[in-house]
């Protein structure tokens, strides 16, 4: 039988280093070593209970298992409640949608904007899906730098302006995974003004403003004068409730963009499973208060950790939102990747390399703050027993 031809761009995605790392979490494990799995970012901390009690009472009604067509209008109003209790953001009815999960939405929108040839900017480092967005859509992906000399801040300045003039859409996230940091509110005045002047409409994923530690809390971007007027912010519920399988994220922001992203959205799926609607509700408009101790207890983890590297000679900086820490490799490696397996092979450590984030990603790795600090206290000392850090 001849081999099957498949397509270009499906033959551009790669299996990525993720499944390495998981082949050789499980070659650690069949050994009986001890492994620490600071490489994904999945929540251990559970849903609220009285997310789960939502989630329960509707899946036991027959009715809710029929396709949902639409979002419900309950669902609406409790972004707009959250909204505008959270970030102090108004919005209309007609500019919130739903899409299963950021991942998804990501990947989908680029459709609406771009025809084949055009062009995206995606941060380098960043995360990889923002690069599918415009794949997808068969766009051309153009990147802009982030460096720790500019505190991982986009210089709009540089970027040059034979890119801009075919640019369709910028994706912009802060907090950042990978590098976690926060942007200063200037940057977001100065991102609506850069984008109005060279008419590039702004993506800004907003996945962690609730996971910060510079300032109480995080910000929308949508709080910013004029963010309407130049893009949409994707708001996800994963991280923030913990219900990352659930899969449930909103698009909010321009009314025009939401309204033909919908319109694209109608040939791909019947709506959000109704259940799932019912949770994400109880979510965005029940009591918040162990939010704001889940987000403490990831600054704790982040202290505990970043600091405990520090002690043993991994020179680390404290994380400044994310449920991530970024680090830049210690002397002598010659690649993030061959230094995330020598860490694998000598302490059962398993962070992501830098690299899978982009050419910039070089250098550093990252790890999730997925272990509580009895966890972190005793993987310290499983590190500096090891003498990688001496």
């Amino acid at each position: 039988m001849e081999c099957f031809q498949f397509s270009d761009k499906v033959n551009h995605i790669q299996a990525g280093i993720f499944a390495e790392l998981n082949r050789k979490k499980e070659e650690l494990l069949w050994k009986g070593k001890r492994v620490y799995n600071l490489s994904i970012g999945t929540p251990d901390f559970q849903p609220a209970p009285h997310i789960m009690k939502a989630m329960e009472d509707a899946c036991k009604d027959p009715e809710n298992y029929k396709y949902s067509i639409e979002d419900l209008p309950q669902l609406i109003e409790a972004v707009q409640y959250r909204y505008i209790n959270r970030f102090g953001v108004e919005l209309e009815k007609d500019e919130i949608m739903s899409v299963y999960g950021s991942q998804e939405g990501m990947s989908h929108i680029g459709m609406v904007f771009c025809n084949p040839g055009e062009s995206i900017l995606v941060p380098n480092p960043g995360y990889p899906l923002f690069e599918t967005s415009g794949m997808m859509a068969g766009a051309k992906i153009e990147t802009y730098k982030l460096e720790e000399k500019n505190g991982y801040l986009p210089d709009l300045k540089s970027i040059p302006k034979d890119v801009l003039k075919r640019t369709k859409y910028m994706i912009v996230s802060y907090p950042l995974n990978p590098v976690c940091v926060c942007a200063p509110d200037e940057f977001y005045e100065e991102l609506i003004a850069f984008a109005k002047e060279h008419q590039i409409i702004i993506l800004h994923d907003n996945a962690y403003s609730d996971i910060i530690y510079t300032r109480k809390q995080g910000r929308s971007f949508l709080s910013f004068a004029g963010a309407k007027e130049v893009g949409v912010e994707f708001y996800s519920l994963s991280k923030t409730y913990n219900l990352t399988g659930a899969r449930i994220s909103f698009v909010v922001g321009n009314r025009e963009i939401v309204k033909k992203f919908k319109t694209l959205r109608s040939q791909i799926d019947y709506g959000i499973f109704l259940p799932i609607q019912y949770a994400a509700i109880a979510a965005l408009t029940g009591p918040d208060d162990f939010v704001e101790k889940q987000r403490q207890d990831y600054e704790a983890r982040n202290k505990a950790l970043c600091g405990g590297l520090r002690k043993i000679g991994w020179e680390v900086p404290d994380s400044q939102g994310t449920m991530f820490v970024w680090a830049k490799i210690p002397k002598g490696y010659r690649s993030s990747f061959d230094f995330c397996m020598k860490l694998m092979e000598e302490t059962g450590l398993i962070v992501t390399p830098g690299s899978a984030f982009g050419s910039e990603g070089e250098g550093y790795v990252r790890m999730a703050l997925v272990i509580n600090e009895q966890q972190i206290e005793e993987l310290l000392k499983v590190l500096d027993e090891s003498g990688m850090f001496r």
